[in-house]
């Protein structure tokens, strides 16, 4: 299965979290959140305009803008 960009995404994709191309504050703020890769991720909510959009890891909702989700890969494993 190709990975896709988190960004990619619709609403309501369950997603396997494979690898992120971020540094610094950001990549550490996320790993603490559990954006870990195998980690299961809920695409939950986008906003009307599309940036930025909800998403669940664990018990944690996160909203992330496009600048940063576009920098996270995933591949599909289900849908709401």
């Amino acid at each position: 299965m190709q990975l896709q960009a988190l960004s990619e995404f619709p609403t309501g994709a369950l997603v396997q979290l494979e690898k992120m191309n971020l540094e610094g504050t950001m990549k550490r703020r996320l790993l603490d959140l559990g954006f870990i890769p195998g980690a299961t991720v809920k695409v939950l909510q986008k906003s009307p305009l599309g940036d930025p959009v909800a998403y669940q890891v664990s018990n944690t909702t996160i909203a992330l803008r496009k600048e940063e989700s576009s920098k996270i890969f995933a591949k599909l494993i289900g849908e709401d």
